[in-house]
């Protein structure tokens, strides 16, 4: 047998896995940068060697002139698995600037989605959005972010925001601060190149970044780009932080590996750069406000501690399936999730939904229809998409309120319908979908908004056996009344059967009577 070569794919939303890359980098071919891999580390990094001190946090004189600065994540006293600190040490310290002060933004935040707030309402029902627009007027990454919908709100340190980014411009000397909680950031048109206080992050359509609250950082379009903007999605949390969700009986490996979340290192604005003056647009409570200040925030030498920025490569993740038969729940696709205070409740989930084997037999392999206590966004990123509607593609993105019904209503339900067999197949392949659950939804119109509900060209579709003019006994059901969307009631047995249903009920009903009554007489007698 002749032996085929295997020959490394080139574009990534072609590949069925990372591994299709036959890359020995566990970076992309087009990052620049380099990381530091390993989840759940306290990291460390210096630009010059020597400036990380030794044995100690916080050095009377390091011999470099810096300045020592900590990022305390957590409470002082948290358990030490929860324990989330990082100390920098830096050309100038941070509290080095010319005061807070109001910002005008093209931006439409908005953090605040209790029941009070009448600038949000709540959206009960399925609706999707078409694609949204990059704006063609300059706007940068502050400019351009939108919020979405949410839960909470910031000041109750419980809560989820959802937004939407749209720009066309690099920030250049600005960089952005969230003091409310930490943003997902993940991209759908568009490279991002992040500059943040522990070094660089190369992000691209397929990858997902997160950077914790409190941490500066600057996003640039890079120059091979030109004026292609980049669209994405960003969820936020607050009170609590992104982790790896528990295996269970899966064991020690499967989804997203620690292994590959991957950790910037040090980096530092050249000389001439670090005198420049920098804006730095604070985000708190859902209001932007900004800082002035002569010195670039990109000064660090070294810094060491566990609150640092990381990336993660979608396509990386180790999917797991239904091998035997049915449906697998959603939640085997998580990437990542955050906690609410409800043990057994997720504050949000990130999922993944791409490429990926689907074997399991004598199953209807589509997800079934289903009321989720969640509420759901589904965003896609590259691919056809997993929309609800002939207008959903990458860039827009579809919801379903909890508990809302849904499921169904695509021609691929019709063809699953329809087949005599199941055989192994590839699902979903140059897709890249992402989706998330936060606990309730508010909506903001955005004017690519619009409501869903059943779709009766896919009824009419389904399969209908020829039952038109079947007589059994004395009644004749005809089909063509019922047509597919209740095959149920449209079956020549299903009128005779629930009239023998209901007289079995009633004599099983009345020979029970007869045996209490017995007992009761019996009873009595005694």
């Amino acid at each position: 047998m002749a032996i085929k070569p295997r020959d490394p794919v080139t574009d990534i939303t072609k590949a069925f896995h990372y591994t299709d890359l036959q890359r020995t980098r566990p970076t992309r071919a087009e990052d620049p940068y380099e990381y530091q891999p390993g989840w759940g580390n306290r990291h460390q990094s210096e630009v010059v060697p020597g400036a990380l001190p030794i044995a100690q946090n916080n050095p009377q004189d390091r011999g470099f002139g810096l300045y020592t600065e900590g990022i305390t994540y957590s409470a002082f006293a948290a358990p030490r698995h929860h324990n989330m600190s990082t100390y920098m040490y830096r050309a100038r310290p941070s509290a080095a600037h010319d005061g807070y002060s109001q910002l005008q933004s093209k931006s439409n935040v908005e953090n605040c989605f209790l029941s009070n707030n009448e600038a949000v309402q709540t959206l009960p029902e399925q609706a999707e959005w078409s694609q949204f627009k990059i704006p063609t007027d300059p706007t940068d990454f502050t400019d351009g972010l939108h919020t979405l919908g949410g839960s909470g709100d910031p000041n109750l340190k419980e809560g989820i925001a959802l937004y939407i980014y749209l720009f066309n411009k690099s920030m250049g000397k600005k960089a952005f601060s969230n003091s409310d909680g930490d943003m997902l950031i993940c991209p759908q048109q568009g490279t991002l190149d992040i500059q943040t206080e522990m070094g660089l992050i190369y992000l691209q359509p397929g990858e997902i970044a997160v950077i914790q609250r409190g941490i500066r950082f600057t996003i640039n379009l890079p120059d091979s780009q030109g004026s292609q903007g980049g669209r994405g999605y960003i969820t936020e949390v607050w009170g609590s932080a992104w982790e790896l969700p528990d295996l269970g009986p899966l064991g020690g490996h499967g989804l997203a590996n620690p292994r590959d979340f991957l950790f910037p290192v040090a980096h530092i604005d050249d000389l001439e750069e670090l005198h420049s003056r920098f804006t730095i647009v604070t985000k708190l409570n859902g209001k932007l406000v900004s800082i002035s200040q002569d010195h670039s925030p990109y000064d660090v030498v070294a810094w060491h501690g566990n609150v640092v920025p990381y990336k993660y490569d979608l396509t990386k993740f180790a999917s797991q399936n239904a091998t035997s038969i049915d449906h697998t729940d959603p939640s085997i696709n998580t990437v990542l999730t955050a906690r609410s205070r409800d043990p057994n409740t997720a504050l949000a989930d990130f999922l993944w939904f791409g490429p990926r084997w689907d074997v399991a037999s004598n199953t209807f392999r589509l997800p079934y229809f289903h009321r989720n206590s969640a509420s759901e966004f589904l965003a896609c990123l590259y691919g056809e998409g997993l929309g609800r509607s002939d207008d959903f593609q990458p860039g827009g993105g579809s919801y379903e309120g909890g508990h809302t019904p849904h499921g169904g209503f695509s021609d691929a339900y019709v063809d699953e319908v329809k087949l005599q067999a199941n055989e192994p197949r590839k699902i979903l392949e140059s897709q890249c979908i992402e989706s998330l659950s936060p606990k309730t939804w508010a909506r903001e119109d955005c004017g690519t908004l619009h409501s869903q509900g059943t779709n009766p060209e896919v009824w009419a579709k389904l399969p209908v056996s020829d039952l038109s003019g079947t007589n059994y006994g004395q009644e004749t059901i005809f089909a063509e009344i019922f047509r597919s969307q209740d095959n149920f009631s449209a079956h020549p047995l299903t009128k005779h059967l629930l009239k023998q249903a209901k007289i079995n009920k009633a004599n099983y009903r009345k020979a029970n009577d007869e045996i209490l009554d017995a007992d009761i007489l019996a009873g009595r007698k005694l």
